[in-house]
């Protein structure tokens, strides 16, 4: 059968018929990147110069993500109810916010100030990206948190799983490459560098509902490359895991776990002769 026969055209269609109402993904997105730009100026085009003006963007907030959710089938709760729900959030959500771009300066000595922070980073984007998903998975939405959390993903190269709990000051250094999975905890005052995975022992369907991704207690850092798994593995407070480290098991409080690797170099009298490395 070719893609331009009658055929074809009649079993897309069924698909299509098959599939419920689209979601309005994209709006939602843009609607995000709206917020964001509301609840920090710095990433705004155009700052608003009035209370007036600010009270009544939030208005067109909640009104068009009722407007989104009313389309949205199988919601748990009137859409107007969820919208009024989330936009309660959003003062503890930007003091959240604030608190991740704080840590994000203090830990960079390449960070100017927290406007460039919030304006630039993406490890900030997808820090909050993942924050507006996650308040909309404790609420049960279907997929849109998913379809959030996979908009940061494409922007900055960092995969957060909406259902992760992350606590307060969280830092994301550089980002790409970043991993975690959904019943990952992390706690607050973690510091984590591009390429860590935080991911599961098994990909097991039967496990899914339960824990499979590690706990991250406060004050860790994890530095590039790392790979930590399990549910039952717990990073301790105050650890640093080295970079590439492969964990699998618990490591308690104060822990140094680093990957020692060895290398040798070898190299003749002559500079213009060929250098040897085995790594």
């Amino acid at each position: 059968m070719t893609t331009t026969s009658a055929g074809f055209a009649a079993y897309l269609a069924q698909a299509h018929a098959a599939v419920p109402d689209a979601l309005p993904g994209a709006a939602f997105c843009a609607l995000a990147d709206d917020l964001l730009a509301l609840l920090f100026p710095e990433r705004a085009e155009r700052p608003l110069t009035s209370a007036d003006a600010v009270a009544a963007e939030l208005h067109r907030f909640r009104a068009e993500l009722g407007a989104l959710l009313a389309a949205v089938p199988g919601l748990p709760a009137p859409a107007a109810t969820l919208a009024e729900e989330f936009a309660a959030q959003l003062p503890l959500l930007r003091e959240t916010l604030l608190r991740d771009a704080t840590a994000i300066l203090a830990s960079d000595p390449a960070a100017q100030d927290r406007a460039e922070v919030i304006s630039t980073y993406p490890g900030f984007y997808a820090t909050a990206l993942h924050r507006l998903a996650h308040a909309l998975h404790q609420r049960g939405l279907p997929r849109l948190p998913r379809l959030l959390a996979e908009h940061a993903h494409q922007r900055t190269g960092i995969d957060i799983h909406p259902g992760a709990r992350i606590g307060p000051a969280f830092c994301i250094d550089h980002g790409t490459g970043i991993v975690i999975g959904e019943t990952a905890e992390i706690g607050a005052n973690v510091q984590i560098y591009q390429g860590v995975t935080l991911g599961a022992l098994s990909v097991t369907k039967g496990l899914q509902g339960h824990k499979r991704h590690p706990t991250i207690e406060d004050q860790v850092v994890i530095y590039a490359g790392a790979t930590i798994l399990g549910g039952s593995t717990v990073v301790g407070t105050r650890s640093i895991i080295g970079g590439n480290v492969w964990l699998t098991e618990s490591v308690p409080s104060h822990s140094r776990v680093y990957h020692r690797a060895q290398i040798h170099i070898s190299r003749t009298e002559d500079p213009a002769n060929e250098l040897m490395f085995s790594i």
